[in-house]
């Protein structure tokens, strides 16, 4: 209902919302104003910040769904408790929109990145990364990063006017730009590989690292792969931890003392980056986002105190869990049927969907192939894999 002649509206409008990103924002941060746009040139809406409709078309597109359904560590069918991308995707969210939060950055833009982060993430994880990378070596290569950047600009179709979800260039730089230890970033000359990213995606990548290291030990833990007593051993710093809870509660049930140690684990590195981040700003004097993007080094970044705490705690991981047979086992039976899968549709593709089926005569194969499969969840990929080998199975 439109409000009555000098009677005050309290929607808040884009416009509005604008003004205050310019009172409450760190000069160092992103203004949604100052966005450098989109490919295909659209009316903003009147009430959403350009970063916060660029959030909610990441929600609703399909991609977006089907990480309920793509591997973190364990596969979807070992068990309901376990992380999989979505739940990831979103505690990476959380941990982002905190952190940009008290640095007074932009939260829409941090969060939107930090949702986007995995869309092109393959099915079983890196395992999956790795055979696409393998399988596309000859027909330009397979990174997660491009995969994202393709699925946002080419392969969701939502409107009539273009394909793709005609995301602002910062969005699409931060899933461009987006690393950690474990990704293998390939730069495209059109989102600015020359500089830095954004103190926003910057956070984006730490929350993921954080959010990986200790769910991921959390599940570890569940699964009955790794034992609390040998991270007591080896990992000082979740010794340090459960010092700190049996302090503060004199006697916690097994479940509860775990959840507490990951609690504070978390709390702990994500306090420290705060408090570390924002000394590196103001030492640094960075005043503008020019600065930020052409500074020597990344400016979101733990202690060295932190980072030397955290060392033994991602080799205990990388050496008792994602190494542990069982995941080894899975990962090389993951390898197969993607392999498999691949090959099959590259020497009879007619077996392809319809709607992708339609896409060979104007694209290159391999790369058609590459999105089917890249697209695949957990779940889809073994049911087709049945389907094609499994001689008993209907088709």
């Amino acid at each position: 209902m439109t409000p009555a002649v000098g009677e005050r509206s309290w929607l808040l409008t884009r416009k509005e919302f604008e003004a205050r990103e310019e009172q409450q924002l760190a000069p160092y941060a992103m203004r949604s104003k100052e966005t450098r746009g989109r490919k295909h040139t659209e009316s903003e809406d009147d009430f959403r910040s350009v970063y916060r409709r660029d959030r909610d078309r990441i929600i609703h597109s399909t991609a977006f769904r089907r990480l309920e359904y793509k591997t973190q560590v364990f596969v979807n069918h070992e068990g309901d408790y376990y992380r999989t991308r979505l739940t990831h995707t979103l505690e990476v969210a959380q941990i982002a929109a905190s952190v940009a939060r008290a640095l007074r950055l932009n939260e829409d833009l941090v969060e939107t990145i930090a949702l986007a982060h995995d869309l092109g993430h393959p099915p079983f994880g890196h395992t999956g990364e790795d055979v696409l990378r393998e399988l596309m070596r000859d027909h330009g290569g397979f990174d997660h990063n491009l995969q994202g950047l393709r699925i946002v600009d080419w392969l969701e179709e939502r409107y009539p006017q273009f394909k793709g979800l005609n995301l602002t260039w910062e969005v699409r730089e931060g899933i461009n730009k987006h690393r950690t230890p474990y990704d293998q970033t390939h730069q495209l000359t059109e989102l600015d590989p020359q500089v830095g990213p954004l103190l926003e995606g910057q956070v984006g990548d730490i929350a993921d690292e954080i959010a990986y290291d200790n769910h991921d030990l959390d599940d570890g833990i569940t699964s009955g792969l790794i034992r609390e007593q040998e991270l007591a051993r080896e990992v000082p710093l979740w010794a340090e931890a459960d010092e700190a809870v049996r302090r503060r509660h004199a006697s916690l049930t097994p479940e509860l003392q775990k959840y507490q140690i990951i609690r504070t684990l978390i709390h702990w590195q994500v306090s420290d980056l705060m408090t570390e981040s924002e000394r590196r700003l103001r030492e640094r004097r960075i005043a503008t986002v020019e600065e930020v993007r052409h500074a020597p080094e990344r400016l979101i970044s733990f202690s060295e105190a932190m980072a030397r705490k955290r060392e033994p705690l991602k080799r205990f991981l990388w050496d008792r869990l994602y190494h542990h047979y069982r995941v080894v086992r899975m990962a090389h039976k993951a390898r197969r049927f993607l392999t498999e899968l691949f090959n099959v549709y590259v020497r009879k593709p007619e077996q392809l969907p319809t709607t992708t089926r339609l896409r060979l005569p104007q694209e290159d194969p391999y790369r058609v192939i590459c999105d089917y499969v890249a697209g695949m969840t957990d779940r889809y990929c073994l049911e087709e894999y049945q389907k094609l080998f499994d001689p008993f199975t209907r088709v």
